[in-house]
């Protein structure tokens, strides 16, 4: 199966590091865990909101989340820094049971330094399960918007809980105007599913969004740090994005475009070489880090990012956040490669990693979140898994073994929405149904999207794919101890502007004890 190149060795590896590694105190300090920006000397007073970026939360956990800001005065700054001083920063921090803070709950510091963008990570503990709470950051006399959470379920408990999932969000393709849809319908957490900027550069041709062109260093693909930090700036500009993140938490996986399009591993599928690309794709997992709220195992040591994870709500759902990028296999060369045993999208390791925890789950449900296809479509979608037909089956015949609970898995990239069963043998179309999977469509990629369109056909020509539409949105889920639901929201629109409508397409729904989907009327 696919092992990770290292990256450079002796002398080479110890600059390489340098380049693009952070320290352990900066992590740290940015998580609320050590030191004061205070010793470390004098700050220039911040004159301008400095909460350009807004807030966001993420990893809720039963007794707390992970809280972020990112000081930024000037976001799309031409030097990648926001507008900030080469300086850190104590950024206050505070968690409440009420929107006006009175029941003041937590409080406390983190250090904002430019090493990490002068984003925040704190890590709140200590909370009540199952408890919606405010939060809000303050520095140098300036206080952000406030954010909400909601922890998860106690440990013990089997309550439901909503969900959100989206993906795909080429800002300059579109409005983002599916996430007012999304903040309307209160979801307790967001799962995003890969693709939160994207790398092309900006022009006249691709940009459909109907706003003024950015310009200057957005004209071309991101390579550099200062590059990654200035995409992420505009992206996190828009007013409909830093809305959903303030309303909900997120757990974040990213796909392909938080670096390079189709990239597998240490390989460029545009020609860079492995030391090069290794080096374009540690500084890509550093920003993306540095802006979103993730926790500090994201943080990449040089060209690597532990983003594969596990979460829990209560009893009810056990949440297996997939990474399908940083340990795949190649493009295949030809369909030998493509059906070589042992090849994987997911690499040995976090095949392991995976299969051990859907054997030893003892919640009611285990939940896949992933980026790309799992269900057959065709042989040429070698990006999905498709392209990785013995990874896919060892997967299936673990979802089906007796003893695991029940699974769904939900998926982004194909910027279609479309619901699937996964069958415990794709040659054999009378094989049972082992699990199901719910694909959603994008924010904003491609534009404004149709109902249907030249794809359709390769996924309606099979009996599981149990349905198809191409507008954009994304998917409104609850998760219940009888029964997982899935409905596909979708606006009519996205390029003009961000006053459009979200409605309903369709609803499904997987009960437990019962493989399969059905549609709900």
């Amino acid at each position: 199966m696919s092992s990770k190149t290292p990256p450079p060795t002796g002398p080479g590896r110890r600059l390489f590091f340098q380049a693009t590694g952070v320290g352990i105190g900066a992590l740290l300090a940015g998580a609320g865990l050590a030191g004061q920006a205070e010793a470390a000397g004098f700050a220039p007073r911040l004159r301008e909101n400095p909460f350009r970026l807004g807030v966001a939360s993420g990893e809720p956990t039963a007794d707390g989340c992970v809280m972020w800001t990112r000081l930024a005065p000037q976001p799309l700054a031409a030097d990648g820094h926001g507008g900030m001083p080469g300086a850190g920063y104590d950024v206050q921090w505070q968690v409440a049971e009420d929107e006006r803070f009175w029941r003041v709950v937590r409080a406390g510091t983190a250090v904002a330094l430019p090493e990490l963008g002068h984003s925040v990570h704190p890590q709140v503990r200590g909370l009540r399960p199952g408890r919606q709470y405010f939060y809000q950051f303050r520095v140098n006399g300036h206080t952000s918007p406030i954010g909400r959470f909601r922890t998860a379920p106690d440990t013990r408990t089997s309550g439901a809980f909503t969900f959100a999932t989206a993906s795909c969000q080429a800002w300059y393709h579109g409005h983002f105007s599916a996430y007012r849809d999304l903040v309307a319908q209160d979801p307790d957490v967001v799962f995003f599913l890969g693709d939160y900027i994207y790398e092309y550069g900006i022009s006249s041709s691709n940009m459909w969004r109907n706003a003024p062109l950015p310009g200057g260093p957005h004209e071309v693909e991101t390579n550099t740090l200062t590059d990654y930090r200035l995409r992420y700036s505009l992206f996190k500009s828009d007013p409909d994005l830093q809305a959903a993140h303030a309303a909900a938490p997120w757990i974040l996986t990213p796909d392909d475009h938080e670096v390079q399009n189709d990239y597998a591993d240490e390989q460029s599928q545009y020609g860079l070489s492995p030391e090069d690309f290794l080096l374009r794709r540690a500084v890509a997992y550093r920003a993306y880090y540095e802006n979103c709220p993730l926790p500090p195992l994201a943080l990449a040591h040089g060209p690597d990012a532990q983003l594969h994870r596990r979460l829990r709500y209560g009893r009810l759902a056990t949440l297996h956040v997939l990474d399908t990028r940083q340990y795949r296999g190649p493009k295949p060369a030809n369909a030998g490669e493509q059906n070589a045993p042992d090849r994987s999208i997911l690499g040995a390791g976090q095949e392991r990693w995976l299969y051990q925890g859907l054997r030893s789950a003892d919640t009611r449900w285990n939940l896949l979140l992933q980026q790309v296809g799992l269900v057959k479509v065709t042989e040429n979608r070698v990006d999905q898994w498709d392209g990785y037909p013995a990874a896919r089956q060892r997967l299936l015949d673990v979802l089906g073994e007796r003893g695991v609970a029940p699974s769904v898995v939900f998926t982004g990239d194909c910027h279609r929405s479309i619901a699937a069963d996964l069958l415990a043998d794709f040659d054999n179309p009378d094989s049972a149904v082992v699990s199901s999977e719910f694909l959603g469509t994008s924010i904003a990629s491609d534009g404004d999207g149709a109902p249907s369109d030249n794809y359709a056909k390769d996924w309606l020509q099979h009996p599981w794919t149990k349905f198809y539409d191409g507008r954009r949105g994304y998917v409104l889920g609850r998760a219940a101890a009888d029964a997982v639901t899935a409905e596909y929201r979708a606006v009519p629109y996205v390029r003009a502007d961000n006053q459009a409508a979200g409605f309903s397409l369709d609803r499904f729904r997987v009960e437990h004890g019962r493989p399969g989907m059905q549609k709900v009327s």
